[in-house]
């Protein structure tokens, strides 16, 4: 065993090499090996490289049932610097597991979102990619722009078709969003949703963004007190949820026109990309309630996240320090 351990991970002789050179069957060289490793004559270490958490994702993905867990190095907790440490750290995801013929989903209010898109590298040769908006932009002009930029500037970048959504995120009333689903072209995009193979979402805490905000395309703070009232601590799409993930019942819900929690639990891939402080409420209520399955967040939000996971995981820093 420590012979043929020897020619081949010290040597890097292949199995056949050295089958042959002892005159041993290469059935019998790849069972030494497997022996050799279950006795210890072998040990195999991974040397994890600075700026890298595998005991974090491995620990997130574990509690939370995650399909994928992407923890980012970032050097200060502050929100900006998060902002674009995971928006870079999505574009390589996307970068690398978007499938020809598949369907990405993309929420068009969400600055995280839009640091990944620009910082994304052409793909070519996917071919057959829709990206379809899963919430409506149209309104205020800048709204507008922004939305469409986002979604069809994806589309470009995955040398893709996209699909926008033709009509306001947050409309004035019930009636009036009961109006705009009965036009052909918002229909048409909305009958992509329930055949997106990738949604990309951000977490929002039960407060408007910044971003929002600007556009015109928000809940009064008054309307927002009063979800929160009903238990919302943050939202996805705007779709509120409470701290366990559920979906959080009100008027509002009735004057959003895009993809609901519901559609986005049902999908194969639903990738949450957010971090920060001021989002960790509302991260950790959607890992609950199974919103999403892919988890790209900072440092520092995943080691909260698996501090206060029901007190049964080891600290983030000594997951990290366990890492490194």
């Amino acid at each position: 065993m420590t012979k043929v351990a020897g020619f081949y991970y010290e040597q890097g002789l292949r199995q056949a090499e050295i089958a042959d050179r002892l005159d041993l069957s290469q059935t019998t060289i790849s069972r030494l090996l497997k022996r050799a490793l279950k006795e210890r004559i072998v040990r195999i270490t991974v040397s994890v490289p600075l700026g890298a958490y595998p005991a974090l994702e491995d620990a997130l993905q574990q509690h939370y049932s995650l399909k994928e867990a992407i923890v980012v190095d970032c050097v200060e907790d502050d929100d900006e610097r998060i902002l674009h440490a995971i928006g870079a750290a999505a574009a390589f995801y996307l970068e690398n597991t978007i499938k020809p013929g598949g369907v990405v989903g993309i929420s068009s209010w969400s600055a995280t979102l839009l640091a990944m898109v620009e910082a994304m590298h052409p793909i070519l040769g996917r071919a057959d990619v829709r990206v379809v908006q899963i919430l409506g932009g149209v309104g205020n002009p800048s709204a507008e722009v922004h939305a469409t930029r986002l979604t069809q500037r994806l589309a470009t970048l995955v040398d893709g078709e996209s699909t926008l959504l033709p009509a306001p995120g947050i409309v004035g009333s019930a009636e009036m969003r009961r109006i705009y689903l009965q036009d052909q072209f918002v229909t048409e995009t909305m009958a992509f949703f329930d055949r997106i193979t990738m949604a990309l979402v951000g977490i929002g805490g039960a407060e408007t963004s910044k971003l929002l905000a600007s556009s015109g395309q928000s809940f009064t703070p008054e309307e927002l007190s009063r979800v929160r009232r009903l238990g919302a601590v943050g939202d996805i799409c705007l779709r509120f949820f409470d701290a366990h993930g559920a979906p959080v019942a009100s008027p509002l819900d009735e004057r959003v026109i895009g993809i609901t929690l519901d559609q986005l639990k049902r999908r194969r891939r639903t990738v949450g990309i957010a971090g920060g402080q001021r989002k960790l409420a509302a991260i950790r209520a959607a890992l609950e309630g199974g919103l999403i399955n892919v988890l790209i967040t900072d440092h520092f939000t995943a080691e909260r996240l698996v501090a206060g996971a029901d007190g049964q995981l080891e600290s983030g820093k000594e997951l990290s320090a366990a890492a490194e």
